[in-house]
């Protein structure tokens, strides 16, 4: 852990790195994937520090590493991507690293950032795709006039990103030596879904996500119990929001708390999901 004098204070650039897939890679080559994941250690860690930045925190399968300017944090993350490309894997797919940046103040405490900033940098890369750099509106204005050698910035519009009050408008980090093509943004404007955005942030209670999110892995159906005001509903939509890219059909909010009638069941699921009226009964259009 870097001590508090280490890490920048002011504005500063973040960056957060993920392997695409690796609880998938884990499971089907576990042999192999501890020595490739130092190999990946290794080279973040090698361009963070090339370009004066300072690592916070390893994120289990990335990093969270921090700047003092966005060009440093942008040319970090290009040479990183140009090594990861370039790298000899023992496991038989190439380990592909999604990436986000973003730029601001955060509050600094006990050797960690915390504040918007920094949780607007992490849902930015859990937008990307492996291989693919992104990075913020306000990144992006920053290296408006210094941008590093070769590299041009693709504008891929606004988005809502999980678990963010305000959409942010995401730019695409583009070099020869990087792959430029890729699928959608993993945002909720990408799948079918009525999640309502949230006013505020969703702090914690990851291990309630996570509980719901495997327990639908095997279960159809999973009910969430509670006194009233206990945050069972905000706990629901955050699943949805989370696990929305599982689901190429959508995430969608049904509220049965005015519905007294059991004949209307059916036909406000319907209405909900987009069922246009008209479609025949709605048991049959669902």
């Amino acid at each position: 852990m870097p001590t508090p004098g280490d890490l920048p204070t002011g504005t500063v650039t973040f960056l957060f790195t993920d392997v695409e897939g690796s609880t998938r890679l884990w499971e089907e080559f576990p042999d192999t994937m501890g020595e490739d994941l130092a190999r990946h250690d290794d080279i973040l860690r090698g361009a963070v520090a090339a370009h004066r930045g300072v690592v916070v925190k390893s994120t289990g399968d990335g990093l969270h590493a921090a700047f003092t300017s966005a060009r440093e944090g942008v040319a970090a993350a290009l040479d990183a991507q140009i090594a990861l490309s370039a790298a000899e894997w023992s496991t038989p797919v190439p380990l592909l690293v999604r990436m986000g940046l973003n730029s601001g103040e955060a509050e600094l405490r006990e050797g960690d950032y915390y504040g918007q900033s920094v949780n607007r940098a992490a849902r930015i890369m859990a937008a990307a795709h492996g291989g693919q750099v992104l990075v913020s509106q306000t990144t992006a204005q920053l290296l408006e006039d210094s941008l590093p050698a070769g590299v041009t910035l693709i504008d891929l519009g606004e988005h809502r990103l999980r678990d963010l009050a305000r959409s942010e408008h995401v730019f695409q980090v583009q070099h020869p030596d990087l792959r430029s093509d890729f699928p959608a943004l993993r945002t909720l404007d990408t799948y079918p879904t009525n999640l309502p955005a949230q006013r505020t942030t969703f702090v914690g209670r990851e291990d309630d996500v996570d509980a719901v999110a495997a327990a639908l892995r095997d279960h159809r159906v999973v009910t969430i119990t509670g006194v009233g005001g206990v945050g069972k509903s905000r706990l629901a939509v955050q699943v949805a929001a989370t696990i929305l890219p599982r689901f190429p059909d959508g995430a969608w909010l049904c509220e049965l708390a005015s519905v007294t009638d059991e004949q209307l069941v059916a036909e406000t699921v319907a209405e909900s999901v987009g069922v246009p009226p008209g479609s025949g009964p709605a048991r049959d259009a669902l």
